[in-house]
């Protein structure tokens, strides 16, 4: 299995600059630019397959490819995972297939979601020989309005040790945005 890709980044951030601001006490424009810089560098410390919590907090595409069919294809960037898409490279001409809905199903268990087949169903005898003969497309995420609250706060919570001051408070607000989001992180198998 190769490292998953990130197809559609997310069209919303989790919290806006307004929260943010109110979280920081700001009451003026000047550092709107900052701020969101500041947000987005916080969202993409956790967000994603590499992020801190290794999941898509918003709603996101992602594809997974695999080098052949297997009875369970993980998808890693969970625990959500909506609209998969399977397609393949055929094993006589390198041509890309996609592959009917009706011979697989999405299913998700306590490692997070995965592609299997429905019953009395096969997958396609052959593929190319590629690493990437075989790929799974999904949405993973949550809408904006759906993300846990202490996903949000431990974002806001980063932020504002980013932007005020450096000192001993910086540490306490770290240390709270990690066990915020430590009930959140995927464990990879």
């Amino acid at each position: 299995m190769l490292r998953p890709v990130r197809t559609i980044a997310p069209t919303e951030l989790p919290v806006t600059l307004h929260d943010v601001k109110q979280a920081c006490y700001v009451d003026y424009d000047d550092v709107d630019n900052w701020l969101t810089l500041l947000l987005g560098g916080a969202v993409d410390h956790i967000d994603g397959y590499s992020g801190a919590l290794g999941q898509a907090i918003v709603t996101q595409t992602w594809r997974q490819d695999f080098d052949a069919f297997s009875d369970c294809m993980r998808l890693p960037v969970g625990p959500y995972a909506s609209g998969a898409v399977v397609t393949y490279f055929d094993g006589t001409d390198n041509i890309s297939q996609t592959l009917s809905s009706a011979v697989y199903q999405v299913l998700t268990d306590e490692l997070g979601p995965y592609v299997m087949l429905k019953p009395d169903q096969k997958w396609p005898t052959s593929t190319y020989t590629r690493s990437d003969a075989v790929s799974v497309t999904y949405v993973a995420g949550k809408p904006v309005a759906d993300v846990f609250q202490d996903i949000k706060m431990a974002i806001l919570l980063r932020v504002k040790a980013s932007f005020d001051p450096p000192g001993a408070w910086t540490a306490i607000l770290i240390e709270r945005a990690e066990s915020l989001e430590a009930k959140h992180r995927l464990l990879r198998v």
